[in-house]
C-alpha cells in the first residue's frame, strides 16, 4: 500500500478544553475514509489542522513528497472581484502552459453543474452555486486526494447524486466528514470516528460501523456497570476513612479518582433529548386555493390546490432555484401570492426554522439569556415544566456552555440553539427549511424520532434523503416552472421510480432506432446519409461505432470473471468498479449514438 498521509499522536486543545489526543492512523492511496463525531468534538478543527489552516499542540503530519491534495472547505471564500469562470479555472502545469485549455475545462464542468452564466461575479452566487463552483475548482486540479468538508451542504440532491457517482466511480484517495448517511455509506470503506477525545476505526462502510459502535457501547456500558460498582465500594471505604490516612491507602485513594472519571464517561449516541410539547391542533390545518406566483418570467406557482391533512408530514424536493423557499414564504404570509388565497385552521400554530433564523441571534449575548428572552419556563406536557436552563440542557448544552456567548459558538452548536427556540414555543406545525445543515449525525437520528412521532403537522425542506426518508409520508416534487408533483412515497421510491421511467424511456429510443451492432455493420450507408451532421458529429459518431462493441465485449469478459470463481477479493473489488464504469460509458454512449442517429433522419 502506497502512504499518502501519516498522522501520529496528534493532539489539539482550546485553553483547558481537550478536544482530542494523540490520535494516530494513516492514509493510503484508494482509501475512501469517513470522519463523524458529534458537533464540537472538532472535525472541522481536524481537517483545519490537515490542510495547514490550523496549528496543534503535539504530534505530526505527514503527506506524501508531491502529493496533490484538493480541499473543499464547508463554507468556501470566495474572493471579491472574481468571476466563476476565473475562479474555477485551474493552473497551468508548468511545460503545458501554450496548450493549456484550463478555462475550456472549468466553463465545461460549471455548465455540467448548472451555473449556466460563467461570468456570474462570485459575490452575486447563491449558496447552492457556491458550492457547486468551488466544488468544480477542486476537482479540475486533479488532485490525488481529496479532503472535504460538509460536501453535500447547500447542494440540490441530483448534484449530491452526481457527486456520490463521481467518488464512487473515480480512484480517487478520500478524506471527508459529511452528516449525509447515504452518501457516507455508499462512498466510504472507512468510517473513523472521533469520540471522547479518542478516535475508534470501522473497516467498512456507514451501516458496518452503525452496527460495530453499537456493539462497543454496550461493551462500554457493561464495563461502566463494574466500575460504578466498584466505585461504591470504594466511596464507602473513603468515607470510613480518617482525616489521616496512611502511605498504604494511597493507592486506593488514586484509584478511587480514577474510578471516578472513569465513571463519568457518556456513552448514550443519543444525548439529545426533544421533549417538547406540542399544541393542540384541530381537523382544518390549511387549504390552498389556485395559488399562483411568479418573479419576472420565472413561474413558482401556477394554480395550485391542496388540502393539508391533520398530522400529514410531507416532503419537498427540487432543483435548487425551483421555488421551494418561496413556496414555504407563501404559505406562513411571508409573502403573498398574486392569485388565490391559503385559508389557514384556527389551531394552528407554526414552528418555523428557517435559514435565516440563523442570522437572528444577538453575537453578544450568552446562550442562557437569548433563550430566557423567549421563555423563562417551557411546558413539556400537562404536567411538567422546565426552566430555561434544564431545556437547554436537552440540547446537550451544559451549564458552562450555557454561558458562552453566542458569538463563540460553532456552526452546529447554533443550528441546536435555534432549533431548541422553534421548539420551545410549542408549535404544532413545523415548517423546517433544510434543518439537517451543520447537524451531527446523533442529533440528527434524535430529531427524526421526534418529528416521526409529533403530534401535528410538518413540512421539510431537505436535501437530505435519509432524513426525507425517514421523516415524509409524501413529497412535492418542484419540477420548474409552477409544476408540482404530489409523489405518494419516501425519496428512495421516488428515484427508484424516476429511474424506472428512464429507462422505459431509453428503451424506447433503442427500439425506435437501428441496434448499434447492426448500425455499425453497415456504417458506409449511414455514413452516406448524414447531410445534417457537422463534421465534429460525424466523427463522434464514427468513434461512437469503433467503440460500443469494444465496451461490449469488456462487459462480458468483466461479467464471466466475476462469475467464474477464480479472482481474488481486491481483483473481484477491481473488476466490480471497473463493470460500472463501463456499463455508464456503455448506456452513455448508446443514448449519444442514438440522439446522433436521429439527426442524420
Amino acid at each position: 500500500m502506497v502512504s499518502y498521509l501519516q498522522i501520529e499522536k496528534l493532539t489539539k486543545s482550546f485553553g483547558d478544553r481537550l478536544l482530542f489526543a494523540d490520535i494516530t492512523f494513516g492514509v493510503y492511496e484508494g482509501d475512501k475514509i469517513g470522519i463523524v463525531a458529534r458537533n464540537g468534538d472538532g472535525k472541522s478543527t481536524f481537517l483545519n489542522i490537515l490542510t495547514g489552516r490550523e496549528d496543534y499542540d503535539s504530534g505530526s503530519v505527514t503527506y506524501r513528497n508531491g502529493l496533490r491534495v484538493g480541499y473543499l472547505e464547508q463554507l468556501p471564500p470566495m474572493p471579491e472581484g472574481m468571476t466563476a469562470l476565473e475562479y474555477a479555472t485551474p493552473a497551468p502545469e508548468p511545460g503545458h502552459e501554450e496548450i493549456w485549455n484550463g478555462a475550456d475545462l472549468a466553463r465545461r464542468m460549471l455548465t455540467d453543474f448548472g451555473i449556466t452564466d460563467v461570468e456570474m461575479p462570485l459575490q452575486n452566487l447563491s449558496g447552492g452555486q457556491a458550492k457547486r463552483v468551488a466544488l468544480a475548482k477542486v476537482l479540475l486540479t486533479n488532485p490525488d486526494m481529496l479532503i472535504l468538508d460538509e460536501p453535500t451542504n447547500h447542494l440540490d440532491i441530483d448534484m449530491i447524486e452526481w457527486l456520490e457517482n463521481y467518488l464512487t466511480r473515480q480512484r480517487v484517495t478520500l478524506l471527508m466528514v459529511t452528516h449525509d448517511r447515504y452518501f457516507l455509506d455508499k462512498i466510504c470503506s472507512r468510517i473513523i470516528e472521533i469520540d471522547r477525545q479518542q478516535i475508534y476505526t470501522y473497516d467498512g462502510n456507514y451501516d458496518y460501523y452503525l452496527r460495530r459502535r453499537e456493539e462497543r457501547i454496550e461493551a462500554l456500558n457493561s464495563e461502566l456497570a463494574k466500575v460504578r460498582n466498584l466505585l461504591r465500594t470504594e466511596r464507602e471505604w473513603m468515607q470510613r476513612q480518617p482525616q489521616a490516612r496512611g502511605s498504604k491507602a494511597k493507592y486506593r485513594i488514586d484509584n478511587f479518582h480514577q474510578l471516578e472519571n472513569r465513571s463519568r464517561v457518556r456513552t448514550d449516541s443519543k444525548d439529545v433529548s426533544l421533549e417538547v410539547g406540542s399544541s393542540y391542533i384541530g381537523s382544518k390545518i390549511f387549504e390552498a386555493k389556485n395559488i399562483s406566483k411568479k418573479f419576472g418570467d420565472k413561474v413558482i406557482l401556477k394554480d395550485w390546490n391542496y388540502t393539508f391533512a391533520r398530522y400529514e408530514k410531507v416532503g419537498i424536493v427540487g432543483d435548487n432555484g425551483a421555488g421551494k423557499s418561496t413556496f414555504i414564504k407563501l404559505l406562513l404570509g411571508l409573502i403573498q401570492p398574486d392569485s388565490g388565497a391559503f385559508d389557514i385552521g384556527q389551531t394552528v400554530k407554526w414552528g418555523y426554522y428557517s435559514q435565516e433564523g440563523m442570522t437572528g441571534f444577538d453575537e453578544n449575548k450568552k446562550v442562557i439569556d437569548a433563550v430566557r428572552e423567549i421563555a423563562e419556563v417551557v411546558r413539556i406536557d400537562e404536567k411538567t415544566t422546565l426552566s430555561a436552563s434544564q431545556f437547554l440542557s436537552k440540547f446537550l448544552f451544559t451549564p458552562e456552555t450555557q454561558q458562552k456567548y453566542i458569538a463563540k459558538l460553532s456552526g452546529g452548536e447554533r443550528r441546536r440553539l435555534y432549533l431548541a427556540t422553534v421548539l420551545m414555543k410549542s408549535p404544532n406545525f413545523l415548517v423546517l427549511d433544510e434543518p439537517t445543515n451543520d447537524l451531527d449525525i446523533m442529533t440528527l437520528a434524535v430529531l427524526e424520532d421526534y418529528l416521526a412521532n409529533f403530534k401535528g403537522c410538518v413540512i421539510v425542506v431537505s436535501h437530505d434523503r435519509f432524513f426525507l426518508d425517514r421523516i415524509a409520508d409524501h413529497l412535492f416534487v418542484f419540477k420548474g416552472n409552477g409544476e408540482i408533483r404530489d409523489f405518494p412515497g419516501d425519496y428512495s421510491t421516488y428515484r427508484h421510480c424516476v429511474a424506472m421511467e428512464e429507462k422505459e424511456k431509453k428503451e424506447a429510443l433503442r427500439e425506435q432506432s437501428p441496434a448499434p451492432q447492426k448500425a455499425a455493420a453497415n456504417s458506409r450507408r449511414v455514413k452516406e446519409s448524414k447531410p445534417k451532421l457537422s463534421f465534429k458529429q460525424k466523427r463522434e459518431l464514427e468513434e461512437l461505432e469503433k467503440l460500443l462493441p469494444e465496451l461490449e465485449e469488456e462487459k462480458k469478459m468483466l461479467e464471466e470473471s466475476l462469475s467464474g470463481g477464480t479472482l481474488s477479493t481486491d481483483e473481484i473489488i477491481e473488476a466490480g468498479n471497473r463493470l460500472a464504469e463501463i456499463t455508464e460509458k456503455l448506456d452513455e454512449s448508446e443514448l449519444r449514438y442514438l440522439e446522433l442517429l436521429e439527426l442524420v433522419g
